[in-house]
């Protein structure tokens, strides 16, 4: 059944089918004019690298510049100019999701994307628009990195700062809020990448190896090993790993994680990548190598430049042996149909319900009243055992780039 919507009105007294959702699908994006390397830089290294790395503020500018600088180098002139497909296919993916949520629910849902480092794109460009547009809801959805968790943190720490000066009155736009942290634990997800390995191995491989000699790299995400405290998403990653070598082991003994790692100095990263994984694969008796991306959702340059650049290094080394450069789940239908299958019911449930009110203005005052309450107790000789919430807020700064 299509459900076709009028524009939402603000009454207080709205009920919940007055409510529309955004998904608000969001990736990293990435430049399509070398212009912007710099720009993007900064974004990134204040978003992901001062999560991890003691970088000071001043630094920023002049350290993307000169990132930028490297960035032109290998897109420009080791690459014959390319471009990144990541925005484009970003888009296929958010459309086809948008198609298979429309058929259930018409235009009460829109999905719309936002790039954590690229213009127009950014989440408080995207968000302007949604609450402009009417939408009361929202379902945060980062689809990019399937390990997810620290960088889904950005995603809403980005979301965060827009909807704090999107703020206006005592009646904040957004009456209900859920959130998808990844889909590294998802069977359909985890059957689809063992499916696609051995189809790939069947088409191109299986006539000239015995099963044995077959070497698989399945590349996650690379995490930091410390990230001042920060949940760095190596525990999911580690599990997502594991999950899809459960399903190819048994036919084929040789596989190792490789994680794509963002070497910057100073940084514990984790092991092995992809490099050390071929080259332990090989030592095993590996004759062929098929590189799998399972950490990302979307081709990006770090699947496709970083593991090129794998490849023909590895392929210096040890050159009788054959490498099969895998792609990205991208917009393949059935990963489309599952992406939107994981929202459904966190959307059914915000259509749902009736909706929370917050007022912005309030929240200097609780902050305020907690911190009095607390000072008092102190002064009392209070303990603290009355079941109060205890809460200071501290200030973070933001960042990881995306630059080698």
């Amino acid at each position: 059944m299509v459900v076709t919507h009028e524009q939402t009105t603000h009454s207080p007294n709205s009920t919940p089918s007055d409510h529309r959702v955004a998904v608000l699908l969001m990736g990293y994006g990435e430049v399509e004019s070398y212009d912007d390397f710099a720009n993007y830089n900064e974004q990134a290294l204040h978003l992901l690298t001062a999560k991890f790395a003691p970088v000071p503020d001043w630094l920023y500018p002049p350290l993307a510049r000169l990132l930028a600088i490297f960035d032109r180098h290998e897109w420009g002139h080791q690459h014959h100019d390319f471009i990144s497909p990541h925005n484009a296919i970003f888009e296929q993916q958010r459309a086809g999701i948008e198609q298979k949520l429309q058929e259930r629910w018409g235009d009460r849902i829109q999905v719309f994307k936002a790039f954590n480092f690229c213009a127009p794109f950014l989440p408080e460009q995207v968000l302007a628009e949604v609450k402009a547009q009417g939408f009361t809801k929202l379902l945060i959805y980062p689809l990019l990195v399937v390990d997810s968790v620290f960088t889904s943190g950005i995603a809403v720490e980005q979301v965060n700062q827009a909807l704090s000066k999107l703020a206006e009155g005592e009646e904040h736009w957004v009456k209900g809020l859920k959130y998808i942290p990844s889909f590294y634990n998802q069977p359909q997800y985890l059957d689809l990448m063992a499916m696609m390995v051995e189809e790939r191995i069947a088409e191109e491989l299986a006539a000239a190896y015995l099963p044995s000699q077959i070497g698989i790299v399945l590349m996650n995400h690379g995490c930091p090993m410390k990230a001042k405290g920060f949940t760095s998403g190596v525990d999911e990653s580690q599990a997502l790993y594991e999950a899809v070598r459960e399903r190819l082991m048994y036919r084929y003994p040789l596989i190792s994680v490789g994680w794509l790692n963002h070497d910057t100095p100073l940084i514990e990263w984790t092991q092995p990548n992809p490099n050390q994984a071929i080259d332990n694969l090989v030592q095993l008796g590996a004759r062929a190598i098929v590189m799998m991306p399972i950490g990302f959702a979307t081709e990006n340059h770090e699947t496709l430049l970083d593991v090129h650049h794998i490849v023909h290094e590895m392929h210096r080394r040890y050159p009788d042996v054959t490498y099969v450069q895998m792609p990205c789940v991208n917009d393949r239908p059935e990963f489309l149909e599952m992406v939107a299958g994981w929202a459904e019911s966190h959307i059914e449930e915000l259509l749902s319900e009736e909706g929370f009110e917050v007022n912005p203005q309030l929240g200097v005052e609780v902050a305020r009243r907690f911190h009095n309450h607390d000072e008092d107790g102190l002064a009392h000789g209070h303990g603290h055992d009355h079941g109060h919430g205890h809460s200071h807020s501290h200030s973070h700064s933001h960042s990881h780039s995306h630059s080698h």
